[in-house]
This record gives structure tokens, C-alpha cells and sequence, in this order.
């Protein structure tokens, strides 16, 4: 399974949605501009696209909700530490009410990860980082960042988006 992002307007990428509704497509937009998202099996439909492979998986993707995403730039030898640590601490955020679906994103043609989580709405999403669930799953991210400093490349960053129909 892989992920194809694109940015544009938001009028653009809701027609572009619109125009194959035979395909997992997800518009997104903040503050900063929109985004569109296309799940597949197959080929992308997008001329120049942010390429990735879905790692990781949970609930399927909607026309609706808060998605959150945090980038994590990877060093090449950091990979597979990155990933065996991703796929262990896989779970930790299904059964949380308002969650939708999760994504752990490996890059095709850079060095930065992604991890997507949806919900519900923003409320849902603080109640869960307030959590002691949260707090268990990100306490193993702590402990592999304390021993492997050198797996990333720089700092994380998080952008979050609303999905409308």
C-alpha cells in the first residue's frame, strides 16, 4: 500500500477528489493551505507527488476529521531502528474514543517519516495526549531517542489539518 501527498488549492484538490471517487482520497487544509492525500494499491494520479509506503495501519481513512501528522526526519542508518520501534509500539491508539485511523508512512524519496493519526475532532486528540496510553507510547520513543541520538537526522515538526467533506 502506498501514499501520495500534494499540495494546492483547496478548490483544486476537492475537484481533483471529486473527480475519481472510485479512489481513497482525503482533502485536508490548515492555516497554510490544503492537501490531498491518495491511498492505494495501484498508481498514483498525481503529476509530482510526495511518495511514501504505508508501514503501519489502523481504521480506514474518511471524508471527515482531524488528522494530525508528525514529520520525523531519519537518518539512513537510523531506519531500521526507526521502523522496528514504529511497528512495536503499533496499537497503543485504536481503542482511544475518537480515533479514526492511524498511518506510519516510510519515504520513497526522502529521509522524513510520517505518522498519521485521525480523529474525530481536536478534542479527541487532546484527551488521548493527556492519557496515560499516550504517555506509554511515547515513552519507548524516549528511551530509543536517549540511546540512539544519531537516527535523526534533525528535529521533528507536527502539522494538523481538518478533513471536510
Amino acid at each position: 500500500m502506498n501514499i501520495f501527498l500534494t499540495a494546492g488549492t483547496f478548490d483544486f484538490l476537492k475537484k481533483m477528489e471529486n473527480k475519481y471517487p472510485e479512489e481513497v482520497m482525503v482533502t485536508m487544509i490548515n492555516q497554510n493551505g490544503a492537501l490531498l492525500l491518495h491511498e492505494t494499491n495501484g498508481k498514483t494520479l498525481f503529476k509530482e507527488p510526495r511518495r511514501y509506503e504505508v508501514l503501519e495501519a489502523s481504521g480506514e481513512l474518511k471524508k471527515e476529521g482531524f488528522a494530525v501528522m508528525n514529520h520525523i526526519p531519519v537518518t539512513e542508518e537510523g531506519r531500521p531502528v526507526f521502523e522496528h520501534q514504529m511497528k512495536n509500539s503499533a496499537g497503543k491508539v485504536e481503542n482511544q474514543l475518537g480515533f479514526i485511523s492511524f498511518r506510519v508512512l516510510r519515504p520513497l524519496s526522502s529521509n522524513t517519516y510520517i505518522i498519521i493519526s485521525v480523529w474525530e475532532n481536536e478534542l479527541f486528540l487532546q484527551k488521548w495526549q493527556s492519557s496515560e496510553s499516550f504517555f506509554g507510547a511515547h515513552q519507548t520513543k524516549a528511551f530509543v531517542n536517549n540511546l540512539q541520538p544519531k537516527i535523526f537526522e534533525s528535529g521533528s515538526y507536527v502539522s494538523k489539518y481538518t478533513i471536510t467533506e
